[in-house]
């Protein structure tokens, strides 16, 4: 029997000018359905940002249409591959910012600057610099690079409240920032220069690209890196990880969780177990129940969703 052809991931993002992101909507979401992809696509007057996974000749076809956008005809695109389409829906959806940090920033104007996977190993080796995850505490947990800041966020809009309590602790210093996919970093860049920081760093392509490009055995990377998707995480080379996705509060759970005599698959893990009353708990099993059901049959069974990075 031949082995079914893996579906394609495509992690994208771009900051560009869109006057009018109700207008581009409609078209957009046609375009994903008519060629079965699924996954989240977010519009706003600052761009686009997403995940979306499909047949690789589907995932073709919309990132044409999404290069013949304003700004976006030299889109970079981090591909993956996996087994299943990652994603139970289809979501094409216009906001108020791609990735929300709740400020006036515009890093098509004033964003740190870029650096290759290639040259950020001698970057964060520096001990001169300074290096700072951008991203939330519960993806921070899952990895990061060897001795970055976790500035404990529960998400990104929380960022420029840690701006300034860290202010006077960041003056002065060489910054090198980092997320999954370069769009929170590259925001986040534009953020400290408008706050008048202005040695800044991020890495392109964030720590997927890094994943991807860096050797492990030069890898400064430790643990495996959340991503927004049914995968939960990735290690080097983009390989699957090891952590699997709490359905009771959606947070990622590690092996040594799943060990927990607080651990129920498809209810809760150790983060979450106090916290959610019988009924919830009865609901959440009922839940798994179904979707259990659901695979034997063959069948997709609609359970998390997930959204770009946030």
């Amino acid at each position: 029997m031949t082995k079914p052809a893996p579906l394609r991931v495509a992690a994208l993002y771009r900051f560009a000018r869109f006057p009018d992101p109700h207008a581009l909507r409609g078209r957009m979401e046609a375009i994903c359905r008519a060629n079965g992809v699924k996954g989240t696509l977010l519009l706003a007057t600052e761009g686009i940002n997403g995940t979306i996974a499909g047949a690789p000749h589907s995932i073709d076809a919309v990132l044409a249409h999404v290069r013949t956008l304003p700004g976006c005809d030299t889109l970079e695109v981090k591909y993956a591959e996996a087994a299943a389409v990652p994603f139970h829906r289809l979501k094409v959806r216009v906001k108020a910012e791609i990735v929300t940090i709740g400020r006036a920033v515009d890093p098509l104007a004033d964003a740190g600057t870029y650096v290759a996977p290639a040259g950020w190993n001698a970057l964060i080796d520096d001990p001169d610099t300074v290096v700072i995850d951008t991203r939330n505490a519960y993806e921070v947990k899952v990895g990061s690079f060897a001795g970055a800041i976790d500035p404990g966020t529960a998400s990104f809009r929380d960022f420029p409240a840690w701006v300034a309590a860290h202010r006077e602790d960041l003056a002065g210093k060489r910054i090198a920032m980092f997320c999954t996919g370069g769009i929170r970093c590259e925001k986040a860049t534009a953020y400290l220069k408008r706050e008048g920081v202005e040695d800044v760093f991020h890495l392109k392509g964030g720590i997927l690209r890094y994943l991807e490009e860096m050797p492990e055995a030069e890898s400064r990377w430790q643990g495996e890196c959340f991503v927004f998707d049914e995968r939960v995480a990735v290690g080097h080379a983009l390989a699957p990880g090891s952590h699997t996705l709490c359905r009771g509060c959606r947070m990622p759970v590690s092996p040594e969780d799943r060990a927990s005599p607080l651990y129920e698959e498809g209810v809760a893990c150790p983060a979450c177990h106090g916290t959610r009353d019988s009924v919830a708990r009865a609901g959440y099993a009922e839940r798994h129940r179904q979707t259990l059901l659901a695979e034997a049959r063959g069948a997709a069974h609609v359970g998390a969703t997930y959204a770009p990075q946030s």
